[in-house]
């Protein structure tokens, strides 16, 4: 059920009014279970079988959690938290890397032999949508009450809940259990600012998603990568910025959704995209892209791997150790892990370039000079564009390929249309348009009369149907 039709519009009017309908009910614990079915049914729209993975993980950790928190004897702490990391870990790694395995496997066993390999996979494994994310949050909470940063959790029902509520369950963000479980033993308030925010970012998130997203997808960028060899080296460096900006409007788009949806049914996410190409260096930009993911790597492999700790060798190691990883959790092909290769490198030569400055005596300042951030800015988005192209690419061929072609520097250019350079310019003048024109944007509409607001949204609607391609397309975040 993508956010992005109207089932969903169908299926989030019944969760609005059954929850605050029921609310007050047997003191909340009626919204409860009703949020809680529901998001199981909003799981079992896209595949009923994997319904027990999801159950049957968040039943194993959150007793897990209880049984950790009572143990006293820190050995068997040690390995109630390696059970935990193990089942988690071993699930994902069996659904989403199975077949990465094992392809693998046969291109050695190809290369050692020079003879071809006959044997074919034994298993057809699906991926289950969603996994990385309610994995990683699942995770995280036995992870907390190891460490004694939080409680375990009383209620069982609520941290069901936590794990499976809709609106992050597919595509996240990656919801902390310190942020979500206390606002689900609360009683939900809905005011009229938060209301008028929630539509707000659901309109936005649409029109980021249909009109930019979408369109650029359609009509430049899966032309480009999928034969970047029929196109001008200026118009395949246009999709490899089209594709910057596809994939920003996508799953920053998809989060304002989640966000708004889930501030409609009294509960507040933390913001995941903070304006991530206005970054003036590398860690400027994980601080603004997929905060949610971020954090929780930093949290939870960064440091535990020692972080800063233990001189310049090894925070450069475990930089590269965390963005290799994060990569492959993107995805099980070789592309994600040297995206996440780029990455940590630009993060160690970032590193490397403040500790020299550091050494010499140099006050980094946290917020560069105008030029100097302007500089840093260009720098960086286009470091950054690089690295999308092997994300983007299906193969290294493909990236060498795309490559190569805007090297060529040619500039013919038929296959550039108005609409798509117009759409282009349009999604990066909006993502580099000052924050708070759109925070002042949002307070205005929301002082605005009802009547109004409504019209407002049937015209965003209108919009969008008219944007709308043929079948809805999914988001790019769903695949991990």
């Amino acid at each position: 059920m993508l956010f992005n039709t109207a089932s969903y519009a169908y299926f989030f009017a019944f969760a609005f009014v059954g929850s605050w309908a029921l609310a007050r009910v047997a003191k909340g614990w009626a919204r409860i279970v009703f949020l809680l079915v529901l998001s199981y049914g909003f799981y079992a729209a896209w595949d009923w079988r994997f319904l027990p993975l999801i159950f049957c993980s968040s039943t194993v950790d959150y007793f897990l959690a209880r049984a950790v928190d009572r143990e006293t004897d820190p050995a068997r702490r040690k390995r109630m938290l390696a059970i935990t990391v193990v089942l988690n870990l071993g699930f994902l790694g069996f659904f989403k890397y199975w077949s990465f395995g094992v392809e693998n496997v046969r291109t050695i066993q190809s290369m050692l032999t020079g003879l071809p390999v006959t044997w074919q996979n034994p298993l057809k494994v699906t991926l289950p949508v969603g996994i990385s994310f309610f994995t990683f949050e699942s995770m995280s909470y036995v992870i907390d009450v190891y460490r004694k940063e939080l409680t375990p959790h009383k209620s069982y029902l609520r941290y069901l809940l936590f794990v499976c509520f809709f609106p992050h369950l597919v595509a996240g963000p990656i919801v902390r259990p310190r942020d979500l479980l206390p606002q689900f033993e609360a009683p939900p308030k809905l005011t009229r600012a938060d209301g008028s925010e929630g539509l707000f970012l659901i309109a936005i998130g649409l029109l980021k998603k249909v009109v930019i997203s979408d369109q650029l997808s359609l009509q430049l960028v899966d032309r480009v990568f999928e034969n970047p060899q029929n196109y001008s080296s200026l118009e395949v460096l246009s999709g490899v910025y089209g594709y910057a900006v596809q994939i920003y409007c996508d799953f920053s788009g998809y989060t304002d959704i989640a966000i708004g949806s889930a501030l409609l049914l009294g509960v507040r996410f933390p913001l995941n995209f903070d304006s991530p190409y206005k970054a003036y260096n590398l860690q400027d930009f994980w601080r603004r892209w997929h905060i949610s993911l971020s954090t929780w790597l930093r949290d939870y492999l960064y440091i535990p791997l020692g972080g800063s700790r233990g001189g310049p060798f090894k925070t450069y190691r475990n930089l590269m150790l965390t963005m290799l990883l994060g990569g492959l959790w993107h995805g099980a092909n070789w592309t994600f892990v040297f995206w996440g290769f780029l990455h940590g490198l630009g993060l160690v030569a970032t590193r490397w370039y403040q500790r020299r400055k550091e050494l010499r005596g140099e006050i980094i300042a946290r917020e560069p000079t105008l030029p100097g951030r302007a500089f840093g800015v260009f720098l960086t988005f286009h470091y950054v564009c690089l690295a999308w192209v092997f994300f983007r690419a299906p193969t290294f061929g493909k990236a060498t390929l795309i490559l190569r072609q805007i090297a060529q520097g040619t500039t013919f250019h038929p296959n550039l249309p108005p609409i798509v350079l117009t759409l282009l310019g349009l999604g990066l003048v909006l993502h580099f348009t000052p924050d708070a024109w759109f925070r002042g944007l949002r307070v205005k509409l929301g002082m605005l009369p009802a009547v109004a607001q409504g019209a407002l949204l049937f015209l965003v609607a209108v919009v969008l149907h008219e944007a709308a391609s043929a079948q809805a397309v999914p988001f790019v975040y769903f695949q991990f």
